[in-house]
């Protein structure tokens, strides 16, 4: 039996969830992960917000991160983050503690806020449930490694944890950590948490409040099991999660830069979404002084539920083609001189063409 219109792209759709998404949570079934730059972006925004649904308060956190905290070779013990060293005499330097051992004495670990409460606009507090209580950018850290912290940008280095100047990074282990941390932050608290307020670099062409620093960082550090673990209870606990933790690519398919890594295999699968979409269809000649021709191929059948878009350069809706307009596989369409964006969608994808009349 021929394929419709329709049922093919339905059945390209499903491919893309089932190869290129076959890793993803059942939590992102309803977002539409074919999006890229600003619309993805928005799209993940009012998922893990509309998915928050179990703000914890300040107090609520120490009992939070002593279970999301917890070091995946010894549950006895959290993790700090800018520490690296459990051997050196220094607790200032410490990679772990136990568990129970938090306040805010030399020795224990307390609360680090890796998106400084000062650097929010406006400033975080901790008084009721907000972004100052958001455990996804709450950390266990040493109280005096929180303190020379403090509220210094993240800068770039190498190496350990320490001052970069006037400003900090954070260590080559916990980098990547960070830099989705701060991606979460952006997304879910907007112009509250701007990247470029909480650390220094270059802006990207796409965002003037993206950083390339953050871009760098969570390309050049890979999740860890501990980022994944934290991410998966976070989600019991408040509700959401971390995309960035999820699949670090999404920063790349957002904001572009350095090519991060890539849990569920979207480019390969993408690349096989569009060999699909250009053997199914063509759109010729192109540029055209004259007509534009769609030519499907013979496994074309038409269906009441084919429709066909063209808009103009500037997203006005110039035509709109339904399955009686296509003859012989083929629809033939004139257009004025200028550039158009042919456009085939259904509920779960869209799929474009730019088409140039001169």
């Amino acid at each position: 039996m021929r394929i419709s219109l329709f049922i093919f792209f339905t059945l390209i759709a499903s491919m893309v969830v089932g190869v290129v998404f076959g890793q993803i949570p059942a939590y992102y079934n309803n977002v539409n992960l074919t999006l890229t730059g600003q619309a993805l972006k928005n799209e993940l925004a009012n998922k893990i917000t509309v998915t928050h649904t179990n703000p914890i308060t300040y107090n609520d956190v120490w009992t939070v991160l002593q279970q999301t905290d917890l070091d995946p070779t010894n549950s006895t013990k959290v993790l700090l983050i800018y520490g690296y060293n459990d051997s050196d005499g220094n607790p200032t330097t410490d990679r772990t503690r136990n568990k129970n051992s938090n306040g805010g004495n030399i020795g224990d670990w307390n609360r680090e806020h890796t998106y400084a409460q000062s650097l929010a606009t406006p400033n975080m507090t901790t008084s009721s449930p907000n972004a100052g209580t958001d455990a996804h950018h709450l950390r266990s850290s040493d109280v005096q490694m929180n303190g020379n912290r403090g509220n210094r940008l993240f800068a770039t280095g190498s190496g350990n944890a320490g001052n970069a100047g006037v400003n900090w990074y954070p260590g080559d282990e916990w980098k990547g950590d960070v830099a989705r941390m701060m991606m979460y932050m952006y997304l879910r608290y907007d112009s509250q948490c701007l990247p470029n307020n909480v650390g220094v670099g270059t802006a990207v062409p796409t965002d003037a409040n993206m950083i390339g620093l953050f871009l760098q960082w969570n390309a050049d550090d890979t999740v860890s099991v501990y980022e994944m673990n934290r991410n998966n209870l976070l989600q019991g606990i408040q509700g959401n999660r971390n995309p960035f933790i999820d699949n670090p690519y999404l920063a790349t398919i957002i904001w572009s830069g350095p090519i991060a890594q890539d849990k569920w295999n979207m480019t390969t699968s993408i690349r096989q979404l569009t060999d699909e979409i250009e053997n199914y269809f063509t759109v010729y000649p192109n540029p055209t002084k004259e007509k534009i021709f769609v030519k499907f191929n013979e496994q074309h059948s038409a269906s009441t539920n084919e429709q066909l878009y063209v808009y103009s350069v500037t997203g006005k809706l110039i035509n709109q083609f339904f399955s009686d307009d296509i003859q012989n596989n083929q629809l033939e369409i004139s257009l004025p001189q200028g550039l158009y964006i042919l456009k085939f969608k259904d509920n779960d994808a869209v799929f474009t063409k730019k088409v140039i009349v001169q």
